[in-house]
């Protein structure tokens, strides 16, 4: 591994910090290098605060180094006015004299703009260094920009008999198919993405609150699909723990595919992540869509004999392993 993949690898790591707060910016990760040492490092800050170059910079005490060292970031500084002023004005006006990053940023406001921004300032540039691990790592932020709609999670739980619920319930709650620990880690997953998606059924049978309970983060944006404003408003789904979007009928063309509507619907939101965990009704559709980056499915040691049939998947096994007695199988869509 060459000094410049371990500065960008280092970048990586500590852009990991930002999972679940930076949306709709993406997670980045920094670090200012001086004489093979890191004097400065910095991730994201939440959403309309400081970027990672930023933070990175502003944590190095001695800024008279600057002009000696070189800044590693995973995408491309900014060149535009947001939340907050361009990146690649402030690595200029501190005159730093090279900067490595690790893809280039897919969003037509950069695009190559910050890049050609600091090379017209002097500044020496290296560009895809770690390129394929940087996007994986911003696979959220580039899907949102490349196909105009949010970075798709599937997830449910089934038996080992392939059910995801029983054909009969007494309560209106939900049957909890796996462990304490594979539900403790569907929260710290809620934490991480920006929304979660259900249909009306689900809310229905089970009265979910979809929050954030078992784990420390922010609750996810709550995304209702209630096409004939069937549901009341006392369902849990529509307390104030956390903000909600009601699909309703008069906003969709049933003569089209509902599924892309919904995530053009998501986009317009600046929604760039969304865990669906609706029914078998609704992964189904997304998945006969192909509407689907990633699938998490938990495999419970319990069998309901009849029932609800788990969602038909096809995709590439990335990932299996145990959590206590329940089995979790991780998928990508090629």
């Amino acid at each position: 591994m060459s000094h410049h993949e371990t500065y960008i690898k280092r970048c990586l790591q500590i852009a990991k910090n930002g999972l679940g707060t930076t949306q709709p910016n993406p997670m980045v990760g920094a670090v200012v290098v001086y004489n093979d040492t890191i004097i400065g490092e910095g991730f994201t800050s939440s959403y309309g605060r400081n970027h990672a170059e930023v933070n990175a910079i502003k944590s190095v005490d001695n800024k008279s180094l600057l002009k000696k060292s070189t800044l590693y970031v995973t995408l491309e500084p900014c060149s535009h006015f947001g939340k907050t002023p361009p990146c690649s004005d402030l690595i200029i006006e501190y005159r730093i004299p090279k900067v490595v990053i690790g893809c280039v940023d897919n969003n037509p406001e950069v695009a190559g703009k910050g890049i050609a921004k600091l090379k017209a300032a002097g500044c020496k540039v290296i560009v895809g260094v770690l390129e394929n691990a940087c996007k994986n790592h911003h696979k959220r932020f580039f899907t949102f920009h490349n196909k105009k709609r949010p970075y798709i999670i599937l997830k449910w739980a089934e038996t080992t008999d392939g059910y995801i619920a029983p054909k009969f319930k007494n309560e209106q709650k939900p049957v909890w198919i796996t462990n304490q620990y594979s539900r403790q880690l569907v929260h710290k997953w809620r934490a991480e993405e920006q929304a979660i998606l259900i249909g009306n059924n689900t809310v229905l049978k089970d009265n979910p609150s979809l929050t954030v309970r078992a784990w420390k983060g922010n609750n996810p944006i709550r995304i209702v699909i209630d096409k004939d404003q069937k549901l009341a408003a006392d369902f849990r789904v529509f307390n104030d723990e956390a903000k909600t979007i009601r699909v309703l009928k008069k906003v969709l063309d049933f003569n089209q595919s509902i599924t892309r509507q919904i995530t053009t619907i998501l986009y317009k939101e600046d929604i760039n992540s969304v865990i669906v965990e609706g029914g078998s009704k609704t992964l189904q559709a997304f998945i006969d869509e192909n509407l689907w980056d990633e699938a998490r499915v938990f495999i419970g040691r319990m069998e309901f004999k009849s029932g609800v049939k788990a969602p038909i998947l096809k995709g590439q096994l990335i990932s299996e392993h145990e959590i206590e007695n329940d089995v979790l199988k991780t998928y990508t869509n090629n």
